[in-house]
């Protein structure tokens, strides 16, 4: 097929996880399960916040941003492949395979650098608890968000463009679950070279500096948790801390491990089974963590369950 005509395809194809008929209705059963958890988790994460003023805080805030942006980044694959499955078609269009790209994008390099504004908060809360409220302000806490999204867009944006300018052969098999930007990159029969090299530029740029500043920030948290005399005060400062360092390890740990497995795995199919965990399992243990480990968050959930439940036996009777 020449060149010329390349560029005129009009959709591709999801290979999924399994070719099996079998298979089918428990992988629909399994990621349905996996998709109304995360949604629910998040959606109670963000109601609490609301409704509760004891948590209208930078940490709070950034915490339901947070939770909205991991509803956002698991609706952006999941549901496509929920009717995939259902509809028993694997075909994606060519333009919905470059918005899912574009969204996915978007929403993964939110969560990078959603959980590094945390950390600044977190270090500004430990390092500097005195003048607290004073620098994490309400203008200062919406700037950083917007920044986020900012970059986030640019990103996302600049990854699609660049994907849009590539030709595609005869095949049009994407051996993933959704469209996974370097999945591709590899079907197109053009040179990839652009694509590779801002690829790899930005992944190092945007993954590794906020990276950079969660490490730095926790350094600085842990030096100033190491000064204080009292072990109750150091349990105190440190619990403070806690839910965010353990979605960062998750986040992180996820991330790199999909990374080490999909440039080991022989097969494109072990690497889709392996993005599962930062795709999906991430965001839906995200409301988990904050809610068993933080004492604020248990007891809005819990005022929150009264109200409704409350509200609930008023509307009955």
């Amino acid at each position: 097929m020449g060149p010329g005509n390349d560029t005129l395809i009009s959709e591709f194809l999801l290979l999924g996880f399994s070719e099996e008929p079998a298979l089918q209705p428990l992988i629909f059963g399994f990621f349905l399960s996996m998709y109304l958890i995360t949604v629910l988790g998040n959606l109670l994460i963000i109601l609490a916040i609301s409704s509760d003023s004891h948590l209208h805080m930078p940490m709070y805030f950034f915490l339901s941003n947070l939770s909205l942006v991991d509803i956002c980044f698991t609706s952006t694959t999941v549901p496509k492949m929920l009717v995939n499955i259902q509809t028993q078609s694997r075909v994606i269009t060519y333009a919905g395979c470059i918005t899912q790209l574009y969204f996915f994008l978007l929403f993964g390099g939110l969560d990078d650098f959603l959980l590094a504004v945390m950390a600044y908060d977190r270090y500004v809360a430990i390092c500097h608890p005195l003048h607290y409220m004073v620098i994490m302000n309400s203008r200062l806490c919406g700037l950083l968000v917007l920044m986020s999204w900012i970059l986030g867009a640019l990103n996302s944006l600049l990854q699609s463009l660049i994907v849009l300018r590539l030709s595609f052969c005869t095949n049009l098999e994407i051996p993933h679950f959704f469209c996974e930007l370097k999945e591709v990159v590899q079907l197109a029969c053009s040179d990839t070279f652009l694509n590779n090299m801002v690829m790899y530029f930005v992944s190092v740029l945007l993954g590794g500096g906020p990276l950079a500043g969660i490490i730095y920030s926790y350094s600085k948290i842990v030096s100033s948790i190491r000064a204080i005399s009292s072990s109750e005060g150091k349990y105190k400062a440190f619990s403070t801390c806690a839910s965010h360092l353990s979605v960062v390890s998750l986040f992180y740990g996820t991330s790199i491990g999909v990374y080490l497995s999909s440039a080991a795995a022989q097969s494109s199919h072990s690497s889709a089974a392996a993005s599962v965990m930062y795709a999906v399992i991430t965001p839906m243990l995200n409301p988990f963590i904050y809610s068993l480990r933080n004492k604020d968050i248990k007891r809005a959930l819990k005022r929150f369950y009264g109200v409704a439940g409350t509200k609930g036996t008023i509307i009955s009777r």
